[in-house]
């Protein structure tokens, strides 16, 4: 297999985008074969500046510019921005992440650039979108976790609102971003011309709260935090064994009757309160004690192994450094090595789909300052 086989190779991205949300969605498509090259102010993406670091290079922005080329240049320069409007000219899809309103007072807004690449897509990514009263209002992702009810879901009941241990709101917004211009792409092939794709990390993350969202809408409820355990389903959570903790998903009544064999509790099946997945997580509390008292003197590993031999969904509880290094992320490939100039050989992660016919891997790693300013000055004779 070539390189040539990869989905999106021929793809031309003009990627105005920095921090996080943009950058995401780029990189998910340069791992695809796209040719992105990245816009830089003479300062440099503030993620170039950012930590962890190491040997002076900022993990994150390695992670979040995979596989582009970088140019520098400066938009209040006449000349520079000739140069911009020429790529967004030659380019299949322009992404952006700046303020409503910027790219329109540099030229450089989807109705400008229409007029003479009517195939372009445009796709504008913001924290709540190019309408709304919020429109103007910045947003990082934190602000997004806050004001879309994600926060106030997350945590135990009786304690404070935390935040999600990931940037969530960028990364819904960066795969939503790629999403859209994906459909453009298709309906491009059929039409002949692009599209204006509209992404507010705002919309992404509210999107991405289905049940949330099923209780506000359709049942009229106000959801509340309810800690590691399910809101609507029992035993569905995280639950103490005698050493470490573990989560469980039963999510059935097939499922409810395996459990209840395994922990050595069949009177449970025909318990009047156990009858429903609903009034299952109105006795929730009559489940956790059950499963205390049976998980007391076992290990969490112990006590996953036994439901897991009865098909019941378990797992021990891994750290994120145990997950990116386990056997099930090597095997489906999803990080890959490339090499950089000051760190050598480094793991990167890939976008996670597999597509029959194409490699995963044989990517760049994320370009230098201008790296490749000259050349792509060259391509377009300047």
């Amino acid at each position: 297999m070539t390189d040539d086989q990869k989905p999106l190779t021929g793809i031309r991205v003009l990627d105005f985008t920095r921090v996080l949300a943009g950058p995401y969605a780029t990189a998910l498509m340069a791992d695809l074969g796209a040719d992105v090259v990245k816009v830089e102010a003479p300062g440099g993406d503030e993620y170039r500046h950012i930590g962890p670091f190491r040997e002076g290079e900022s993990a994150l922005f390695q992670t979040a510019n995979r596989g582009k080329r970088s140019i520098v240049l400066d938009l209040r320069s006449s000349a520079d921005l000739e140069v911009a409007r020429d790529l967004a000219l030659r380019a299949d899809v322009v992404v952006e992440n700046f303020r409503p309103g910027v790219m329109a007072r540099l030229g450089l807004d989807a109705a400008t650039l229409h007029a003479d690449n009517p195939r372009l897509v445009y796709a504008s990514v913001s924290g709540f979108g190019q309408s709304g009263p919020h429109a103007a209002r910045p947003a990082y992702d934190i602000i997004v976790q806050a004001m879309s009810g994600l926060m106030h879901l997350t945590g135990e009941p009786d304690a404070a609102p935390t935040m999600v241990g990931e940037a969530m709101a960028d990364v819904a917004g960066g795969l939503f971003a790629a999403w859209g211009i994906m459909v453009a792409l298709f309906d491009r092939s059929r039409t002949g011309r692009g599209r204006v794709v509209d992404l507010a990390l705002f919309d992404a993350l509210l999107s991405m709260m289905p049940s949330a969202g099923a209780r506000v809408l359709v049942c009229d409820a106000d959801p509340v935090r309810t800690g590691n355990r399910h809101a609507l389903s029992a035993p569905f959570g995280v639950y103490p064994a005698g050493q470490g903790h573990f989560a469980v998903a039963v999510l059935n009544d097939k499922l409810f009757s395996a459990f209840c064999e395994v922990i050595a509790q069949p009177a449970l099946r025909n318990d009047l309160r156990m009858a429903s997945d609903e009034s299952r997580r109105a006795h929730e509390p009559v489940l956790a004690e059950a499963i205390a008292q049976w998980a007391g003197n076992l290990t969490a590993a112990q006590a996953v192994a036994a439901l897991s031999a009865a098909g019941v969904p378990a797992s021990e509880l891994a750290s994120a450094r145990d997950a990116w290094l386990s056997d099930q992320a090597q095997a489906r490939g999803l990080m890959s090595p490339v090499t950089h100039p000051v760190l050598g050989s480094v793991g990167l992660p890939e976008q996670p789909v597999h597509f029959s016919g194409s490699p995963r891997g044989m990517r760049r790693a994320a370009p230098g300052l201008d790296e490749h300013g000259a050349e792509i000055r060259a391509e377009l004779g300047k």
